[in-house]
Order: C-alpha cells, then sequence, then structure tokens
C-alpha cells in the first residue's frame, strides 16, 4: 500500500518509532553489561526504565488514534544496532569500548530525536494535539540522554580511551622508527601524499 497523506506517513512513522524504542529495550541490557563505567552503565540502567515509559506512551499515542499498537520494521534502528554490536565485539573492556558504546547510544538518541521530531511536528499539523504533547515528552527525553552521553563522554571517558590509544599505538610509532632506520619509507615519510 502506498502512503499518500501527512496522516498515513505519521501513523506509518508512530509504527516504526514503536518498532526502534523495542529493539532499543532489547539493546540497553546488553549495553550496561558491556559499560566498564559505573556512570555509563548506571546511564543504561536508568534509560532503559525510561524506554518503558517512552512505549507506553507510543502505545497511548495508537489508542488515541483508534488502533492496536503495531510495528514496522525499523531498519534505521536494525542497521545502528548492528553497527554498535559489530564495533563493540571487536574492543576489548575497558574505555576505548565505554567510548565506543557511547558513540552507538547516541546514534541511537539521535535517530529517535529525528523521528520524535517528525512525528511530533505532523501530529501538531493534523490537529492531534494531546498525541503531539506525548511525543514530545518523549523527545525531551531523548535530548536528555544524548546531553546526559556527552556529559559522561567529555567527564573523563573519552580522556581514559585517549590515553590508553596513546600506549597501543606506540608499538606502531616504532615500527616506523625502525623501518626507517633500515633505509624503508611509507609514501608519507617518502613525501608522496
Amino acid at each position: 500500500m502506498q502512503t499518500e497523506t501527512l496522516n498515513e506517513l505519521y501513523i506509518d512513522e508512530i509504527k516504526d518509532i514503536y518498532h526502534a524504542e523495542k529493539q532499543t529495550l532489547k539493546a540497553l541490557p546488553k549495553l550496561a553489561k558491556q559499560a566498564s563505567s559505573e556512570k555509563l552503565r548506571a546511564a543504561f540502567e536508568e534509560h532503559l526504565e525510561q524506554t518503558k515509559g517512552q512505549v507506553a506512551r507510543l502505545e497511548e499515542v495508537f489508542e488515541l488514534l483508534d488502533m492496536k499498537p503495531s510495528a514496522k520494521k525499523c531498519d534505521g534502528m536494525e542497521g545502528i544496532l548492528k553497527e554498535g554490536d559489530h564495533v563493540a565485539k571487536e574492543l576489548e573492556e575497558g574505555a576505548t569500548l565505554d567510548a565506543a558504546l557511547i558513540a552507538g547510544a547516541q546514534k541511537v538518541e539521535h535517530y529517535e530525536i529525528a523521528s520524535y521530531g517528525c512525528a511530533r511536528t505532523w501530529a501538531t499539523l493534523l490537529g492531534y494535539d494531546d498525541q503531539a504533547k506525548l511525543l514530545a515528552e518523549t523527545l525531551e527525553e531523548e535530548k536528555l540522554a544524548d546531553q546526559k552521553l556527552t556529559e559522561l563522554a567529555e567527564e573523563a571517558i573519552n580522556a581514559e580511551a585517549a590515553a590508553g590509544t596513546e600506549e597501543t599505538e606506540a608499538p606502531k610509532r616504532g615500527s616506523n622508527s625502525k623501518r626507517r632506520e633500515s633505509g624503508e619509507s611509507s609514501e608519507t615519510e617518502a613525501g608522496l601524499h
């Protein structure tokens, strides 16, 4: 069925967001378990509880639309979560993994911010004021969750990850100097850019 009206597009978006939130509910416990930082773990656990409320709000939106809650597969969220899972599998426990978890979680938040922002605007344009209020409430929570993740990253986690990276990259720099000593050079060292 082709979507032709803003109302149909709005309903489609609500179904998409509903699926995205359901995926997020499954992902957050895993993120919390992977986090080394107690503050990050607590943030994921707090957002899990918040996400449960967001799902309930979406179910309220469906009720206001006189519809049974139903999900449309959210390929966007699925892709973001798969990418984050792939990155996390490549890293050992510690600050670098925590930095990657934050980056992945922020991608999720930004996707949700965009989705809820559009849905709220469309609800307002369609005259669904009660639904727009519910969506706006969740939109604010998503923005605050993103802000909290930024604060955690900037307070310590990114700096700790950077300090750990310097140590692990030192042998690589050393291998370049060994190459120079033996007369070998890379394109960059030879001046070829």
